[in-house]
């Protein structure tokens, strides 16, 4: 049964050089598990590697109409938000979603937070199908009880060697290096291990972070909130699957895919300011999968590159130098009470360049990783352009040369 979370209370802030301690749980929503805002309650479904089979799309779409606003939010990690839900939505929302596969493990859906090069398998690129490996680790972690442990916000980056998702902060990375061997990253160490165990190397050192923070007793969500001296160590994962520690080993660094075709067979569009009507993402089928993206759009497989003008008569952003691609944006008022500002009715794209996220509040939920132009709803019904003051009138001009002057100067 779903049930609405109540507003989550701040773990206090920690004193310079002190370590932070959680007195409670993580408050993220689920999909059981909702949070309750002012244009209703809100869904979020982890969607490993982001992927929906053809009949989880029209099952998603259609609970976004028939329970929420008609729209559908993909997150920094791929997920999936369902908004304005009704109070009491749960006998309708929960068996349509484990009806459709959306909800496998009803103890661990916080958990599944599982992020995989969305390209992966489909453009020749990559050393391996890390998308493979996906698939594997969500069904190990769903059949680990005592992976329920993990914080909502416990992150797996599982990269293919092009280096597009390594810098989205995951708490264990892996990357594959050759098609038979990957590197396991965390906190500042590295094994090479198998292609063939890389997902339960993975699950080994989540588990390897769990007893570390039980043993430093200051409930923390994350391995980087670990404090000296307790850190995770991947030589426990070394002994349990004889991998070597590679002391040197550095996390690639690539861009995402570019919107347009992947291969023969598919292609990647985005989402304007990273929602999606029920409409435009009925609109991506007929393919035989697609998977959500961590820049807020969806790789369409098995499909034909062709469909793309039709995807952009939609509305869908299908073109690198749209000035659209790569702008993101809270959801801001009437939605979220403690934003200044409707940022999405305000948002402009000024031209291509730099990632640009609109933030109705200091929070900045949502905001890209990596290096972007940050525009903040200030009081008084003004921005602030990577902190310089901007009337809401001047947006445009403001957002353009913050895109697309070199980061030195400003």
């Amino acid at each position: 049964m779903l049930a609405a979370m109540p507003p989550p209370v701040p773990s206090p802030t920690p004193a310079p050089g002190a370590p932070r301690v959680r007195e409670r749980g993580d408050a993220c929503p689920g999909a059981l598990r909702l949070h309750s805002a002012d244009d209703g309650h809100l869904a979020r479904l982890r969607l490993p590697a982001g992927r929906l089979t053809a009949r989880q799309v029209e099952v998603l779409a259609d609970a976004a109409e028939a329970l929420g606003d008609g729209r559908i939010s993909v997150t920094s990690r791929g997920n999936a938000e369902l908004r304005g839900l009704a109070d009491g939505c749960g006998a309708e929302l929960a068996p349509l979603l484990a009806e459709a596969g959306l909800l496998p493990s009803p103890t661990h859906e916080r958990v599944r937070n599982i992020v995989a090069s969305p390209a992966s398998g489909l453009d020749g690129l990559g050393a391996a199908d890390v998308q493979l490996w996906a698939r594997e680790l969500d069904e190990r972690l769903c059949a680990a009880p005592w992976a329920a442990g993990l914080s909502g916000r416990f992150l797996f980056v599982l990269d293919d060697g092009r280096g597009d998702v390594t810098g989205l902060g995951g708490d264990v990375t892996l990357v594959a290096v050759a098609p038979d061997a990957a590197h396991l990253h965390m906190g500042g160490r590295a094994v090479r291990v198998a292609a063939a165990d890389a997902p339960r190397a993975a699950l080994a050192a989540a588990r390897a972070f769990l007893s570390a923070a039980r043993a430093a007793g200051t409930g923390a969500w994350r391995v980087r909130e670990l404090p000296e001296g307790h850190q995770a160590d991947v030589r426990d994962v070394r002994k349990a699957l004889a991998a070597e520690e590679v002391p040197e080993a550095v996390l690639p660094q690539g861009p995402p895919p570019a919107p347009g075709p992947l291969g023969p067979a598919a292609l990647h569009v985005l989402a304007p300011l990273g929602r999606l009507t029920a409409g435009r993402l009925r609109a991506l089928l007929p393919a035989d999968e697609v998977r959500l993206t961590p820049w807020r759009g969806a790789v369409v497989a098995g499909t034909d590159p062709a469909r793309l003008p039709a995807l952009e008569a939609h509305g869908l952003i299908t073109r690198p130098d749209s000035p659209w691609a790569g702008v993101s944006a809270c959801t801001g008022r009437p939605g979220c009470a403690k934003s200044l500002a409707d940022v999405r009715a305000d948002a402009v794209p000024g031209r291509p360049g730099l990632p640009v996220h609109y933030s109705g509040c200091e929070r900045r939920c949502g905001h890209p990783h990596g290096d972007w132009v940050d525009v903040l709803a200030a009081p008084g019904g003004g921005y602030l352009v990577d902190g310089a003051p901007v009337p809401r009138t001047d947006l445009a001009p403001a957002v353009t040369t913050a895109r697309t002057a070199p980061r030195t100067t400003r």
